[in-house]
């Protein structure tokens, strides 16, 4: 008997796959990953049927709506570890990781195993971390990052990373750099006093008249 071969969807039908991811993308950037299912088929303009008959669990949704971080996360470490001063490419990885979370709070709990059984997620988390302990493994043969700097101190910082919270998109990116710069001179064996990216207003934060 031939193997039936899958059909491929209809027009309305695609048109309602890619309204699902764009509403979850942009719903899970910004108030991650506990935004319930129904709110995203409102946002899409479709009902929950519909939603669940694309993606069956939340888990399958996310996988998916974090497609492309996945491949900027893996094409990040590979530029950190192809630059030739490993020093720089730590530092580079660590920089632009951030950069990449700042901008996708529900990026950031997919990463730190809010769904641990997602495979692709899963196996992305892996080689990301393997890559950068490989990058850390140089960057200590260089003298230049601390000895014992541990895979988990990065895992630390992406948790508090996670709770930066600015009145803008722009704020919370240039937040993101600052505390990048900090953690990067914290990893440094002797530190270079260089000054940090500009500070960024804080959602929250105390007034400056109150320090």
């Amino acid at each position: 008997m031939t193997d039936r071969l899958p059909q491929p969807l209809r027009s309305d039908a695609l048109d309602n796959r890619d309204r699902i991811l764009s509403a979850a993308r942009a719903l899970f950037a910004a108030d991650g990953l506990n935004v319930p299912m129904r709110e995203i088929a409102r946002h899409a303009g479709v009902g929950p049927a519909t939603l669940y008959r694309r993606f069956p669990t939340k888990q399958t949704l996310v996988t998916e709506a974090f497609a492309e971080e996945v491949r900027v996360c893996h094409a990040l470490v590979d530029e950190g570890l192809a630059e030739p001063d490993p020093w720089q490419g730590f530092c580079r990885v660590i920089e632009k990781t951030c950069e990449l979370h700042a901008h996708n709070r529900g990026f950031t709990e997919a990463f730190l195993s809010a769904f641990p059984k997602a495979a692709e997620l899963s196996a992305s988390r892996a080689y990301t971390l393997r890559s950068i302990a490989e990058l850390a493994d140089r960057a200590k043969a260089t003298g230049q990052l601390r000895a014992d700097f541990v895979l988990d101190d990065l895992i630390l910082v992406l948790m508090s990373h996670r709770g930066i919270r600015a009145t803008s998109t722009t704020d919370r990116v240039r937040a993101s750099r600052r505390f990048a710069a900090l953690m990067i001179q914290a990893f440094q064996t002797s530190p270079v006093r260089s000054p940090l990216p500009p500070a960024a207003r804080m959602t929250g934060a105390v007034s400056h008249g109150n320090l």
